[in-house]
């Protein structure tokens, strides 16, 4: 199972952290590790190409995504991804759990 854990602070995002595998197909055809993989690779390369708001730690499993600076643009573009990733908890609860801190 893929998790995801949002931390906010001030209703404002301010760290997630995905770790795991979906298991829902064996390596290369799983289609839920692919849809988590593409919706939160294009939102880190979309906030770094507006600018340095954020880090972004891969360990293995684990992504960690940080943001280092307030910016309206990035708290959309973040907002948008958790989105994404809650429609495909709702298709695939099985493989995908989200966990918000606020």
């Amino acid at each position: 199972m893929i998790k995801v854990n949002v931390k906010k602070n001030n209703h404002k995002i301010d760290m997630i952290n995905i770790k795991g595998h979906a298991n829902y197909d064996e390596y290369g055809k799983d289609i839920v590790c692919a849809a988590v993989s593409s919706t939160v690779i294009t939102t880190v390369n979309n906030i770094l190409s507006l600018d340095k708001t954020i880090e972004h730690i891969q360990e293995k499993d684990n992504l960690i995504i940080k943001v280092i600076k307030e910016d309206n643009n990035t708290y959309k573009i973040l907002d948008n991804m958790i989105l994404m990733l809650y429609e495909l908890e709702s298709d695939y609860p099985k493989y995908i759990k989200i966990f918000e801190e606020v």
